[in-house]
């Protein structure tokens, strides 16, 4: 292993993490089907890409060019891509959920609380059972689950697991008892503790009260985080991701991010957002931006949490649920404390990225961004809101207007269609998942999945993106088929913009001359066939910084 180091640029708040020189071959990849879009947007297809010190030099159809010392790749007509980036997801979470048991299959609560019998019988040397991905909209009585559903089969280890959205966690009794949470414990400010009609917890939290199951949980080891970076990396380099932004981080996973950076050991760009919520805020922001010199590690922006998800009525509304008249969700962060905030993140020199799905929540914190740029400078930072999911009609273009981006994910929409009416109703639908709007009204749409809350397969969310379908292709005409992308701005929203969400356009994003030599090939080209067939691409190969990552011929072996 090579030894590196990092040094602190003292003319600017930068930490620069060195790590080691990337390999000086130069590589040519002829016969290729390329596309890529250039710094305008524009899409521009070519059949050769030329790299050099892990950089693109140039893109053509000139075959005729002798090149010297080179390594020739025929790419045999396959299609190139630039390496999808993931504009929101969470990095360690997906590796957990690769490492635990995923429940996001379960037909039932009680088919859940079977696979998590079973996943505990072989692993009987783990003190905590943990898994993620259960979604009662799925079952048929579409009920919350209980305690005691998991009591059945576990009541000598705690079990914790998170619903698909992370809004929520169901816990056996044992963990409910470790956790101190009786019939006398209030709900936390942002949480529910849901109760039956004699007071007693069932066992599933909402939001704010998940933390106190979670603050009793033993900490995640080092080699634990090792683990799940190593399988989630696996996972996002086999789907054609190269690069993620990852939603929320502790001091902790901070910590370990520039541990790995340091050691040259990030196989993926990560692009991370540290966590409003966590006690050691201020000293990091403290610290500066934190920038890897060969762009593995960019650390610039802050994870704010307005409210919950819809799927547990956390989101926050301006008016009542239409399937619960006396719920309208829950304020994660509480207005009062919005001011505060915003002016620390900006202050500092760092983007703020609010997590807002409720209308409420979305209309809370575009006020707040306007009355914060009317006091101080800052909008320049490219401010997002994460999910932007249900938004006041009203409320839609403010985006534009206050340079707000709206990160977006495009499987969200396909997986809510089956409750998001029934949640909202259908006036406030036109607000809801309106990427087409708000792309229209002038604004970056960087692009992602939430994975693991949904699946990181990109080709998923171009296929939902372009179709407002699920891969039944349901509904037929599609989902409020009107807000529909085209091929090439979901595209966009995978690469460029999802580039330029993270101040990172100058390295990523495209394979234009200069930048990193991030793509994939795939065995379709998604500009040409069927829309309906889009999410059936298969990546054949990934490569990162003109180096091969992943290859699908190797993972056969």
């Amino acid at each position: 292993m090579h030894k590196f180091g990092h040094m602190l640029c003292a003319l600017a708040t930068t930490v620069l993490v060195s790590v080691p020189a990337v390999a000086k071959d130069s590589v040519l990849l002829k016969n290729v089907n390329g596309y890529t879009l250039d710094e305008n947007g524009e899409l521009n297809q070519f059949s050769q890409l030329l790299i050099k010190d892990g950089k693109v030099v140039s893109t053509g159809s000139d075959t005729s060019e002798q090149h010297n010392n080179i390594k020739t790749i025929d790419g045999q007509g396959k299609t190139l891509l630039p390496g999808m980036i993931d504009a929101h997801g969470h990095m360690l979470s997906l590796g957990s959920n690769l490492l635990e048991v995923d429940l996001r299959s379960a037909t039932s609560a009680s088919e859940a609380a079977q696979m998590v019998a079973d996943y505990a019988l072989a692993h009987g040397d783990q003190q905590w059972i943990t898994g993620r991905g259960w979604n009662q909209e799925q079952w048929p009585d579409r009920a919350f689950p209980t305690a005691e559903q998991l009591d059945k089969h576990i009541t000598d280890r705690p079990v914790w697991l998170g619903r698909v959205d992370a809004h929520a966690g169901w816990a056996n009794s044992k963990a409910l008892q470790l956790a101190g949470i009786t019939s006398d414990t209030p709900d936390p400010d942002g949480g529910q503790i849901i109760k039956d009609a004699d007071g007693k917890p069932t066992g599933v939290l909402i939001d704010n009260a998940k933390a106190l199951v979670e603050k009793v949980m033993p900490e995640t080891s080092y080699g634990q985080l090792k683990q799940r970076l190593s399988a989630a990396s696996e996972h996002l380099l086999a789907n054609g991701v190269t690069m993620m932004h990852d939603a929320g981080i502790s001091h902790r996973e901070y910590d370990f991010y520039l541990a790995q950076a340091v050691k040259g050991e990030l196989p993926v760009r990560v692009y991370a957002m540290i966590a409003a919520t966590d006690p050691d805020l201020a000293r990091l922001l403290d610290r500066g931006v934190v920038r890897g010199e060969q762009d593995y590690l960019f650390i610039r922006s802050v994870k704010a949490y307005g409210d919950g998800a819809l799927g547990s009525r956390g989101a926050a509304l301006l008016k009542p649920y239409s399937d619960a008249p006396h719920q309208q969700g829950l304020m994660l962060t509480q207005p009062e404390d919005f001011p505060g905030l915003f002016n620390k993140v900006i202050d500092a020199g760092f983007q703020l990225n609010f997590h807002a799905i409720g209308d409420r929540a979305n209309h809370l914190a575009l006020n707040q961004f306007e009355k914060t740029f009317a006091q101080r400078d800052g909008q320049a930072l490219r401010h997002r809101i994460e999910h932007a999911q249900v938004v006041a009609p009203d409320d839609l273009a403010r985006f534009a207007e206050l340079q707000v981006l709206p990160s977006m994910q495009p499987t969200h929409a396909t997986s809510d269609k089956n409750m998001a009416e029934d949640r909202i109703g259908k006036q406030r639908m036109k607000g809801a998942y309106a990427w087409k709007t708000l792309l229209d009204s002038g604004i970056a749409l960087p692009l992602g999945s939430d994975f693991p809350v949904e699946l990181a397969n990109p080709f998923y969310g171009l296929h939902a993106a372009v179709t407002r379908q699920d891969r039944d292709n349901q509904p037929v005409k599609g989902w409020y088929a009107h807000e529909a992308l085209t091929v090439k701005q979901a595209f966009r929203g995978f690469t460029l913009d999802a580039a330029y969400a993270a101040h990172m356009e100058d390295v990523t994003g495209t394979l234009t001359p200069g930048k990193w030599a991030d793509f994939i090939l795939v065995d379709q080209d998604i500009f040409k066939v069927k829309p309906e067939n889009i999410w059936k691409t298969q990546v054949l190969e990934t490569w990162v910084a003109g180096e091969q990552a992943f290859s699908i011929s190797e993972e056969s072996h």
